[in-house]
């Protein structure tokens, strides 16, 4: 064999040993890209990170909803329960008022001093209850209007009475007009009498009545001696008939007069009749002419 061909063939031979084989260069690039795995890997566990806080704010979500429907049922419950005690309280405030009325309404009808008499028997004997006008104890209260021209007149009026020995309160408010609707002139009239019935029947009584009468003008208070007299009488089953005279002789003079009828519907009495006041000019008040004037009310008599 020649020298440059032992030369060649020992360069070939030199070279395949010296250079790595194509399988080990290959298998060490797949190495690397085995150990670039990893990486990628580290973005899917990155990736399972998200599943889990994603998962976490499904959680979340989840308790918040499931907290929202629970609040929302107990709002529901809490409405239904509440409109439930509101029909409830109303139901029991209704009934009480029902049973308040009906008994006020007994209560009047079956009592008074007239409530033993039968209104469709105007004639018939009264019960044995009923005494009218001869009851051994009684009490009363009322209010009458008088629409007088170029004002009003209000009278309250409270008394109790005993077989024959009482007591009359009354106060009247009179307003008058004077010129104009915009002016208005005031007086108040006051009375506190002691009562004493000489005559006491079943269907009359009669008072004589004795105390102080008061009038309130602007600038000044009077007070004087006052007397009087009243009449009730049966007229008619539960009519009556009624009159009162009251005066006052000074230091300013009074004179009030009043008739008419009452009709007794048990305890509550129904009124209506005239009445004539007359008053000392300087007392009087402006723009209110005194004299007859209708007058009509109602009261209680138990």
């Amino acid at each position: 064999m020649s020298l440059p061909k032992v030369v060649l063939g020992g360069g070939l031979l030199a070279g395949l040993l010296a250079a790595p084989p194509a399988e080990a260069r290959f298998g060490k690039r797949s190495e690397s890209h085995e150990t670039s795995k990893p990486v990628h890997e580290a973005t899917a566990i990155g990736s399972d990170w998200d599943d889990d806080s994603k998962k976490d704010d499904e959680n979340k979500n989840r308790s918040s909803k499931s907290k929202r429907t629970t609040l929302s049922s107990t709002d529901a419950d809490y409405a239904f329960n509440s409109s439930a005690s509101d029909d409830a309280v109303a139901v029991v405030l209704g009934a009480l008022f029902e049973l308040m009325f009906r008994g006020v309404g007994e209560a009047i009808a079956s009592m008074g001093t007239h409530h033993g008499h039968d209104i469709n028997a105007p004639d018939a004997q009264p019960q044995r209850n009923s005494l009218r006008h001869a009851t051994p104890f009684s009490v009363r209260m009322g209010a009458l209007v008088s629409p007088i021209r170029g004002g009003i007149g209000v009278d309250f009026n409270l008394g109790w009475e005993a077989q024959r020995f009482g007591m009359d309160l009354r106060l009247s408010r009179l307003t008058g007009t004077w010129d104009t609707s915009a002016y208005r002139n005031t007086r108040t009239l006051g009375e506190m009498h002691a009562t004493y019935s000489p005559l006491v029947r079943e269907e009359l009584r009669l008072r004589v009545e004795a105390g102080v009468s008061t009038l309130d003008a602007p600038g000044r208070v009077y007070v004087a001696p006052s007397l009087g007299m009243s009449v009730e009488a049966c007229l008619l089953g539960p009519l009556d008939v009624e009159g009162r005279l009251q005066m006052t002789p000074g230091p300013y003079q009074q004179l009030d007069a009043r008739g008419g009828l009452a009709l007794h519907l048990g305890g509550l009495m129904l009124r209506g009749g005239v009445r004539y006041l007359n008053l000392d000019s300087e007392v009087a008040p402006l723009g209110m002419p005194l004299g007859f004037t209708p007058e009509f009310g109602l009261g209680f008599v138990f």
